[in-house]
């Protein structure tokens, strides 16, 4: 058993604690989530350790021992869970179809959890997961990273400023132009156990944004297909909630735009915020940068959204990107018992979603949650 890191312990000072014995993390999965986002992240955070990688690939254990010198690389899960009393935290990068049963295996040997989104690739797996983790009494949470995107945390800021009014419709965007299928990439196969597919996948990360700035969703439409010759799973997808809050939020994902629409289009009863383009953490990832270095999250001036009415609009400095946050939220929670950055319960709510609109889109309706 995992030496108990989970429960609350009051008056703890967070960086004695932090530099007593850094909490020792393994990353299960090593390919673009477990080497670009995951590993990277955990190794930047004080009171992080990233011990471990589980990859049973030669080329990226070499390229795991290259970066982090030091790490012990397994060459499978269950090798890693003979060694759990060396280990606080685990953290699934995995296809989806394994995020939900490595959660409840890490669970059972007394393991902090943080899953790659989505949780699992059912409702009822994810409310497995979260019942287990609440009667073992450990740590999981998702990573739903997105919420510390640059221009998400510029929203957040202006809608708690009322800067917009009241809003009454949210639009958002992931799309790229990818038109060749990848036969290779599991997301791209036919298995529906896969939970491979835009929906689930970018979809995850839309529905959890809007959930979060607007609240529950009450009624679901949606327009789910494949468009590419040759595509197996959806790769053009259109979602539509209704928050109880009474805000609309319209998303769409999609790896067919020849011409990519803005990032955010918030309208609300005194303007609009209009922001084009993605969070350039991911691109400073892919290239091997971190949270260390000097300029991080950054946005460029000519990026920055605009706020205001016709004629009248003024540009918004993009607040810097911080994914890893979200690691530090969950070594806080570790540490002290605070809430964990993201909560099952939010991820449960974003695959209910994703359910209704997989039905929405079969029949043709409108889902009522």
């Amino acid at each position: 058993m995992a030496a108990n890191l989970t429960g609350p312990t009051p008056g703890v000072d967070l960086a004695q604690a932090a530099d007593a014995r850094p909490i020792r993390t393994a990353v299960i999965g090593y390919g673009l989530a477990g080497s670009v986002f995951h590993a990277p992240l955990v190794d930047a955070v004080d009171g992080l350790a990233l011990t471990a990688v589980v990859t049973s690939n030669t080329e990226r254990a070499e390229a795991a021992r290259s970066r982090y010198p030091g790490v012990r690389v397994f060459g499978s899960a269950d090798e890693l869970w003979g060694e759990s009393e060396a280990l606080d935290l685990v953290v699934i990068a995995t296809p989806n179809s394994a995020h939900a049963p490595l959660a409840l295996t890490a669970i059972e040997a007394g393991l902090a959890v943080v899953i790659d989104k989505p949780l699992a690739v059912t409702s009822a797996d994810g409310e497995r997961v979260r019942v287990a983790a609440a009667v073992a009494g450990v740590l999981a949470s998702v990573f739903q990273n997105r919420r510390w995107d640059g221009d998400a945390l510029t929203l957040r800021g202006l809608l708690a400023d009322g800067a917009l009014g009241d809003v009454h419709r949210f639009e958002s965007r992931f799309e790229r132009w990818r038109p060749q299928v990848n036969a290779g990439a599991w997301r791209e196969g036919g298995d529906p156990a896969a939970a491979g597919g835009l929906l689930f996948d970018l979809g995850s990360h839309l529905i959890d944004q809007a959930l979060n700035f607007f609240g529950p969703a009450t009624h679901v439409y949606a327009e789910v297909r494949p468009v590419r010759p040759a595509a197996k799973v959806d790769d053009d997808v259109f979602v539509a909630l209704t928050h109880a809050s009474g805000v609309v939020s319209h998303l769409w994902a999609s790896a067919t735009a020849a011409d990519l629409g803005p990032r955010f289009r918030v309208l609300g009863s005194a303007g609009s915020y209009v922001k084009h383009g993605l969070d350039v953490q991911e691109a400073a990832l892919r290239a091997g940068g971190g949270p260390r270095d000097a300029g991080w999250g950054a946005e460029d001036e000519a990026s920055w959204g605009r706020i205001g009415t016709p004629g009248e609009t003024r540009p918004v400095p993009t607040v810097a990107g911080r994914y890893e946050a979200l690691y530090e939220g969950i070594r806080d929670s570790l540490l002290t018992g605070v809430a964990p950055p993201v909560a099952l319960e939010e991820a449960i709510a974003v695959l209910r979603v994703i359910e209704a609109a997989r039905d929405s889109a079969r029949e043709g309706t409108v889902v009522a949650l």
